[in-house]
């Protein structure tokens, strides 16, 4: 069997033998005058980060979920462990007063200047 002749009408390229530089692009001249990328934009400044704070930070949480025609329920967390939760329209009341009265009397809450004070 004899191979398959080639058409005269393909051009046969040479495979290069080294590394070859990429072609670089041609440089355009815009018209008109030079554009400010950000002239339109957000403007930014260095400030303080966010993230610091005042130096409070949580210490309890009191989450209520009261939908309308359903039951309320609600739950009471605290850093120091407590943990209560209620159903119930008495109960839930019953519950905020509770967190109300613990954040008085909470270790994590009370300052120590604001013990000696007392």
């Amino acid at each position: 069997m004899n191979a398959p002749s080639r058409s005269s009408l393909k051009s046969i390229t040479d495979t290069p033998t080294g590394p070859q530089a990429a072609p670089q692009a041609v440089d355009t001249t815009a018209m008109g005058g030079p554009k400010v990328a950000a002239r339109k934009g957000v403007r930014t400044a260095v400030g303080p980060d966010p993230r610091t704070g005042d130096g409070r930070y949580p210490v309890a949480w009191l989450t209520i979920a009261a939908p309308r025609g359903a039951t309320p329920t609600a739950r009471s967390t605290c850093l120091c462990g407590r943990d209560r939760s209620a159903v119930g329209h008495r109960r839930v009341l019953a519950l905020i007063a509770d967190h109300t009265a613990h954040r008085e009397n909470c270790p994590f809450r009370a300052s120590p200047e604001g013990r000696t004070a007392a």
